[in-house]
């Protein structure tokens, strides 16, 4: 883990609301991603800047207890333009813990790596945490991705 800056950027993409409990999220996370890959998406994105994907969790109603907004989506040069089934958020100024999650990403990577910072002790915003699934998640299976995750 290290601390890094973050400067304000923007994502268009697809959005669900869930929660941590009963699973929901596991179910509401995939049927995201699976909509976002069976439709094409990132090629539907307006003023995109890159090919990285961008796993979002936003909008926090109460921590980690709470509901919050799953966001998956490209980094855009404003949100000026959003297609109708679409939604947009700036990922604002803040500072960040990166954690990188190794290995296969469709299975225990990433909740693996969850699980631990979870169970960290980092005074968190609960505004923004992001994940960046870049050149490095090309292979699924064998993957890095790094989790940044809002801190005070």
């Amino acid at each position: 883990m290290t601390t890094t800056a973050i400067n304000e950027f923007h994502v268009i993409g697809l959005s669900v609301r869930t929660r941590n409990e009963d699973q929901h999220i596991t179910l509401d996370i995939q049927n995201l991603w699976k909509k976002f890959m069976d439709e094409d998406i990132i090629h539907k994105i307006p003023n995109k800047l890159e090919d990285s994907i961008f796993g979002i969790y936003t909008d926090y109603e109460n921590g980690a207890a709470g509901y919050y907004k799953a966001i998956v989506g490209c980094k855009v040069s404003n949100l000026d333009n959003i297609p109708e089934g679409m939604t947009g958020t700036s990922i604002k100024n803040g500072v960040y813990s990166k954690f990188t999650a190794q290995g296969d990403v469709t299975k225990e990577a990433i909740p693996n790596t969850w699980a631990k910072i979870w169970k960290s002790d980092l005074n968190r915003t609960y505004t923004t945490d992001f994940e960046v699934y870049d050149e490095r998640a090309m292979d699924p299976t064998d993957a890095e991705v790094d989790i940044f995750v809002g801190i005070q």
